[in-house]
C-alpha cells in the first residue's frame, strides 16, 4: 500500500488523535488528550469539524482536521490502489476501528507504534479507559478547562441577544439528550427549576440544541416565559454561555459533558445502566434516576442536592 503518510522523529511533528464520536464521547478523551500534549507537544485533533474547532478555541487541541478528510476507510479492506490521507506526524492515537483487525494491521503496518483503541472500555469510567490508552502518568489531566476571554465574552453577547438580562446566579438547564431514552421527563424538569428558582431567586436559562425541539417543546408547555430560551447556539458560543452558569442541570449528554469540562458546578442525570459515561471532573455530580418517570421522591433529591451546589 502506497502512503501519504511519511515517517519523522519524534517530537518534530504532531500527534494526531482519532476520534469520531458525538460531541460527550469526544469531551471524555479530554484528559486524554492532555496527557498528549504533555508528553509529544502539539496534538491535531481529527473529529466532526464543529466538534474539533471547539477544542481547538478551548485550547485543549492545538489543531483540529475533519475525520471525513483522512480517508481512513480505505484501511478496513485490501485496496493497494488506495490510501488514506495522513498528514506528516510523530504519532498516531485512533480511538476508532479497533474491533476490525484488518483496519488495526493496516493503520499500523502504515504508522508504526500507532495506538489503535475502543472510544469506551469494559464497565469502568470511559474517560480513565482512554486516559489508559495513552499510557498516561499521573498528572492534572482531569481540572476544568480554563475558558479563554472571547469564549466568554462570546457568551455574554449570545445570553443578551437571546434576552437574559436578569441578575446573577444562573441556572441553566439542557432537558434534551442524544435519545428519548436518555431524557428525565419534562414534568420531573418543571418541578425541579420551578421550586428551586423560587427558593433561590435564581434566573432560568435553558438550552435547546439541534436535536432537542421535542424535549424543549414539552418543558416550555410546563414553565413557558419563566425562562430565558436559547435555541441552537454554536458550540463556542454555547461554551461561553455555560461559563457563566452558577449551577448546570441535564441529562446525559454531550451539553452536560460540555459543563462539567468547564468547571460548571453540574448534576448530569443519568439511567444506572449509563454511569461509565459519567464526567471525568470530580466537581460534576452523576445522580441515577428514573426516566420514565417524575418520582417525587427524586426530584426533591435534585432540588436539595442544586441548592447544596449553591452553597
Amino acid at each position: 500500500m502506497e502512503s501519504q503518510f511519511r515517517c519523522v522523529t519524534p517530537g518534530a511533528s504532531p500527534t494526531l488523535a482519532i476520534h469520531p464520536g458525538a460531541l460527550g464521547d469526544v469531551l471524555l478523551a479530554i484528559p486524554a488528550l492532555r496527557a498528549l500534549r504533555a508528553v509529544g507537544g502539539m496534538v491535531v485533533l481529527a473529529a466532526q469539524p464543529r466538534i474539533g474547532a471547539l477544542l481547538e478555541a478551548l485550547g485543549v487541541v492545538d489543531r483540529h482536521v475533519a475525520f471525513d478528510s483522512l480517508g481512513l476507510d480505505t484501511l478496513f479492506v485490501d485496496d493497494a490502489g488506495r490510501s488514506p490521507r495522513l498528514p506528516p506526524l510523530a504519532r498516531v492515537v485512533c480511538w476508532f476501528g479497533a474491533r476490525d483487525s484488518g483496519f488495526v494491521r493496516r493503520l499500523t503496518a502504515l504508522v508504526p507504534g500507532a495506538v489503535v483503541a475502543t472510544p469506551a472500555g469494559d464497565g469502568g469510567p470511559v474517560w480513565k479507559h482512554l486516559l489508559d490508552s495513552v499510557g498516561a502518568g499521573p498528572g492534572e489531566w482531569c481540572s476544568p478547562v480554563p475558558v479563554p476571554d472571547s469564549v466568554r465574552e462570546l457568551g455574554a453577547e449570545t445570553m443578551a441577544a437571546a434576552g437574559a438580562d436578569g441578575p446573577p446566579p444562573w441556572l441553566v438547564v439542557h432537558p434534551g439528550a442524544g435519545s428519548a431514552a436518555k431524557r428525565w421527563p419534562a414534568e420531573a424538569f418543571a418541578r425541579a427549576i420551578v421550586t428551586l428558582a423560587a427558593h433561590r431567586r435564581l434566573n432560568v436559562l435553558v438550552h435547546q440544541g439541534p436535536a432537542d425541539a421535542e424535549a424543549a417543546a414539552a418543558l416550555r408547555r410546563h414553565i413557558g416565559a419563566g425562562a430565558v430560551w436559547l435555541v441552537e447556539p454554536t458550540l463556542p458560543a454555547l461554551a461561553g454561555v455555560l461559563a457563566r452558569a452558577h449551577v448546570y442541570l441535564g441529562n446525559d449528554s454531550g451539553v452536560s459533558h460540555l459543563a462539567a469540562a468547564l468547571g460548571v458546578p453540574a448534576l448530569v442525570l443519568f439511567d444506572a445502566r449509563h454511569l461509565a459515561w459519567q464526567p471525568w471532573w470530580p466537581g460534576a455530580r452523576p445522580r441515577t434516576v428514573t426516566l420514565t418517570d417524575a418520582a417525587p421522591d427524586e426530584v426533591a433529591a435534585v432540588i436539595a442536592e442544586l441548592a447544596e451546589m449553591l452553597r
